[in-house]
């Protein structure tokens, strides 16, 4: 018999507004089966319904239609203990230390503190800030704030962290910087990771595997194995296979 996959999604739709006037179809017919401890890139158009799949999946949303399927048939998954958030602004409390505002999860989820306040501190050193935990978010920069924020979608050791375009607010360089520090973060904690994304090259660098949309009503274009070497390097980026990849995907989504 098969293990089930971690996550197992098929033909879900969403409608927003069903029966009113502004009735508006985000999904429509999206599949996809994700093993555990992969980094799946989710790329499309702007406003295809990325946003949505990963709202539903976390269990912000519900959908219109079809079934979704996340643990992998392990017993109960719970959204609010097993899944932490990367938003594509950090999000961070102006009035709360690095430290405490790393801290938030597991204080809405009453994990004891000691051990959370251990786990944290780690954390931070994992992103590259240890040092930084009594300073404020505006004494950080834009990057630093977004360590802060993948840190605290790990402090309650999630099975699965969902990061909705994270470093589209960033510069160019740090951005690629930011990616880079993803994938270490990645290799080292062992989660599964979704990453909705609108650049390609991007999707390509940081993906086991690539899921394409299409433009809204979004459905599920393609889902690309990516076989490229672990650790990834910026380098990678001018190899002729990261060329055919990239390629592959604006094929799909009629930009060639």
């Amino acid at each position: 018999m098969m293990a089930k996959p971690f996550i197992h999604i098929s033909g879900l739709s969403k409608v927003y507004n069903p029966g009113r006037a502004d009735e508006y179809l985000a999904l429509s017919d999206v599949s996809l089966d994700i093993e555990e401890k992969e980094l799946v890139s989710i790329v499309g158009p702007s406003g295809c319904g990325k946003s949505t799949l990963l709202m539903i999946i976390a269990g912000l949303l519900d959908p219109s239609g079809g079934t979704m399927e996340i643990g992998g048939g392990s017993g109960t998954f719970d959204p609010h203990r097993h899944v932490g958030i990367v938003f594509q602004q950090a999000l961070l409390l102006k009035w709360r230390t690095v430290l405490d505002n790393v801290l938030l999860p597991a204080e809405f989820l009453g994990l004891p503190k000691r051990g959370s306040r251990d786990r944290a501190r780690d954390l931070l050193a994992l992103v590259g800030l240890e040092g930084q935990e009594d300073k404020y978010p505006k004494q950080l920069s834009g990057g630093q704030q977004q360590r802060v924020a993948i840190a605290r979608s790990l402090v309650h050791d999630p099975r699965l962290v969902l990061m909705d375009e994270p470093f589209g607010a960033l510069d160019a360089l740090t951005r690629e910087k930011m990616n880079l520090e993803l994938l270490r973060i990645w290799e080292r904690s062992g989660k599964t990771i979704l990453f909705v994304t609108h650049g390609i090259s991007e999707a390509v660098l940081l993906g086991t595997r690539i899921a394409v949309m299409t433009s809204g009503p979004a459905r599920m274009a393609a889902r690309i194995d990516v076989d490229l070497p672990y650790p990834r390097t910026l380098e990678m980026k001018t190899h002729e296979d990261f060329g055919a990849y990239a390629r592959q995907v604006y094929g799909l989504l009629g930009m060639e």
